[in-house]
């Protein structure tokens, strides 16, 4: 029987299909590819997985305005161009071992447009549909001396699957390029054959072109079978760095990782000509800005900060407690720049009356506020999206057999800021992932497992009283399944489409006005003061005995965040507003 190297995943694209494998919340099309089991190469394949669909996004792209080199399909990272591929022929796939024991599949970019080469192979799990993409390159010097791609000078057998007892299609051989003097590899090549490939397969990148990168996201591999899979990134990311994420697979081999040896790529001159202009942006938002959904339970909502401001807030100064002031509507007479450095504070009005209906919000012409950078060398465009809440709500907790329980003043806090990211590709302008916000962290959930609204629009969920972002509805505990903070989250008729009122507060390269109340890097709220063990114990006496001891263990094992001990600072003071979410 004789098996062909490649075998050829074909997108149809008139094909309506039932996501019966997706995620309960993933509203987006797949599109079925044939059958793979039609191939005699295929024939231990008994069932179809989710990658066997590829994922669409649930409408149209829509076309962009003109201007710049965003979307334009093709990026310059200095000499030496480069194009997203989205289209695959598929090499092979184990079909146990990976995410869910459902194994993965390792594919090549096809087609690759005349004149670009393959810099490395692409690979996912199967628990998903395929919506992987790798890039291509071209050589833009006209310099033969100083060529950006060169062939391999020879390849380096990493691993094989001929020996092991697996469900797979066939054996296959995984590759290291050996480059020339000056020259990195930037991916893998792979193959059904223990023969090597050939020379002209592939192409190294100049050294001064590449970056290092990283493992990221497991893809496949256990225990037995001495190799483990994984996606690449750039060691270093943010609005600065110049690090490109390749899309190619980084493997683990017994004692060794091409992570030392594979290469992300760079985007040599910062080129930021792929970036969307201010036309661009505002389509953008149109097309993915998030529906956020509120619980219906949920008493303390978003506002403004003008809202905030003309509402009473007021600015107080270390040293001079008794004289607050306060605060214009845009935020002008705050204190600007300088550092979180505790010589000011907002807070509520001191009024009760004030106060009580200031912590409410204002729902009903809340805003949200966009921060606009480039991201992954200026390949990928982040859409940061601010909510300000003026008020967090005490926290609730799951102890043992009790569900929910009030930790009293525990969690509250003034002057609560949250986000969501939207990560866009330069090459074409589609949703890639969003990143949802969770107190000090958060999870970032790629488009096919998201939940969308209005066509292209991602849905989100503010937790009850908390607002850490989630992309489905449901409970989620912080900590054990025993004892942990509740995250509610829930649809209601308290939703809002963040394109409809909002404001882009932020773009470096656009060289766009920023509020003044952005430049305030203090605290936006007051430091809590209040005696914590007194709320534990408060909480502590309707426990059973068993479980006290182990609550105020956890409890004062919180951050400060969650305490609601230290006043929150603004967006421009968060680790995300150069870097990368994390």
């Amino acid at each position: 029987m004789l098996c062909f190297r490649y075998l050829y995943f074909v997108i149809i694209s008139s094909t309506a299909f039932s996501c019966l494998f997706l995620p309960k919340a993933a509203m987006g099309n797949c599109i079925p590819l044939p059958n793979p089991s039609s191939s005699r190469c295929l024939s231990k394949k008994s069932k179809a997985y989710p990658i066997d669909t590829t994922f669409n996004l649930p409408s149209p792209l829509p076309s962009w305005p003109a201007g710049s080199g965003f979307a334009s399909g093709i990026v310059d990272l200095g000499g030496f161009l480069v194009t997203q591929i989205t289209t695959f022929r598929k090499i092979w796939a184990a079909y146990e071992g990976g995410p869910d024991n459902l194994g993965a599949t390792i594919f090549e970019p096809s087609p690759i447009p005349e004149g670009f080469f393959l810099l490395g192979c692409h690979s996912q799990p199967n628990n998903k549909p395929l919506f992987g993409w790798v890039l291509v390159g071209k050589d833009n010097t006209n310099d033969p001396s100083a060529a950006a791609l060169e062939k391999p000078a020879d390849y380096t057998l990493v691993w094989s699957s001929q020996s092991l007892k697996i469900k797979q299609d066939s054996p296959v051989y995984i590759w290291l390029p050996t480059p020339s003097d000056g020259y990195k590899a930037v991916g893998h090549i792979i193959t059904n054959s223990p023969d090597k490939p050939s020379l002209d397969e592939i192409r190294c990148v100049r050294s001064d072109l590449t970056e290092q990168c990283e493992a990221d996201g497991w893809i496949w591999g256990n225990n037995s079978n001495g190799l483990q899979i994984f996606g690449s990134r750039p060691v270093n990311r943010g609005v600065e760095a110049q690090g490109v994420s390749t899309g190619t697979l980084i493997v683990e081999t017994t004692g060794n990782t091409s992570a030392t040896t594979i290469t992300c790529l760079k985007n040599a001159k910062s080129n930021l000509s792929c970036m969307p202009n201010l036309a661009q942006i505002e389509a953008l938002i149109q097309a993915y800005s998030p529906w956020m959904y509120f619980h219906p339970d949920e008493e303390y909502l978003p506002s403004t900060v003008n809202w905030f401001f003309t509402n009473g807030s007021l600015l107080y100064k270390k040293g001079d407690e008794s004289n607050p002031i306060t605060v214009d509507p845009d935020g002008s007479n705050l204190p600007q720049g300088g550092s979180n450095d505790g010589a000011y504070w907002l807070d509520l009005p001191i009024d009760e009356s004030a106060k009580e209906r200031v912590k409410k919000g204002d729902l009903q012409t809340s805003r949200a506020y966009f921060h606009i950078k480039p991201m992954l060398g200026a390949t990928f465009t982040d859409l940061a999206i601010w909510i300000f809440y003026p008020f967090n709500g005490p926290a609730k907790a799951k102890v043992g057999i009790i569900k929910s329980i009030s930790l009293g003043k525990i969690g509250e806090h003034v002057g609560d800021w949250e986000h969501v990211t939207l990560r866009i590709s330069n090459f074409n302008g589609e949703l890639r992932s969003v990143y949802f916000s969770q107190h000090s962290g958060g999870q970032r959930v790629d488009a096919p497992e998201l939940e969308f609204k209005n066509g292209n629009k991602p849905v989100a969920y503010a937790s009850l009283n908390g607002h850490a972002s989630y992309s489905q509805a449901g409970l989620v505990l912080q900590g054990s399944d025993s004892i942990g903070i509740r995250n509610d989250a829930a649809k209601s008729n308290m939703v809002i489409d963040t394109g409809v009122r909002y404001e882009v507060i932020s773009a470096d390269y656009l060289s766009i006005a920023e509020p003044p109340w952005l430049n305030y890097l203090r605290k936006w709220g007051p430091k809590i003061n209040y005696d914590i063990d007194k709320e534990i114990e408060e909480v502590a006496k309707v426990l059973p005995g068993k479980l006290k001891s182990s609550f105020e263990k956890f409890v004062k094992s919180l951050p400060d965040e969650i305490l609601g001990e230290e006043g929150p600072t603004g967006p421009k003071v968060k680790t995300n507003w150069y870097g990368d979410e994390v």
